[in-house]
């Protein structure tokens, strides 16, 4: 079973998937948006044997929602009206200046950078969160 993680933007959906043992995530691409988004995530759930979902949620650097958090949080309630596994959000302030920052280094052009921002993005909240999960089970370990 893996994790898909999405990064709900105004135009696109970033996506990026774990492997099965849920170490390494990896960017599978975009979604546009208003351009049958749910099917295309369930298809993936499907072709992907996801056992849940993480997505980003875009709170400003102070904690706070902003219009952006609400409008994914509307986005997240569509999708569990369709989609009957567990979602969890997970803070994804910096995420797109991080993947903006690694692109920027590749030294891509503006035009790939905003293609690849997206996947890039999810790619970087799920691997947080993967990382995040491994953290929690080794102090388990420890004690």
């Amino acid at each position: 079973m893996r994790i898909l993680c999405i990064d709900v933007g105004e135009k696109r959906i970033g996506v990026a998937i774990s492997d099965e043992e849920k170490i390494i995530a990896r960017g599978l691409g975009t979604i546009e948006r208003g351009k049958g988004e749910v099917k295309k995530i369930k298809e993936i759930i499907e072709k992907y044997n996801v056992e849940k979902i993480v997505f980003g949620l875009p709170l400003r650097l102070d904690g706070s929602i902003s219009s952006q958090t609400e409008k994914t949080i509307a986005f997240i309630s569509k999708l569990k009206e369709e989609i009957s596994l567990p979602f969890i959000p997970w803070d994804e302030r910096l995420s797109s200046r991080q993947a903006e920052t690694i692109l920027l280094e590749a030294d891509l052009s503006r035009k790939k950078r905003k293609k690849l921002i997206d996947k890039l993005s999810a790619q970087i909240i799920l691997q947080n969160y993967l990382d995040s999960m491994r953290s929690n089970i080794s102090e388990e370990d420890e004690l």
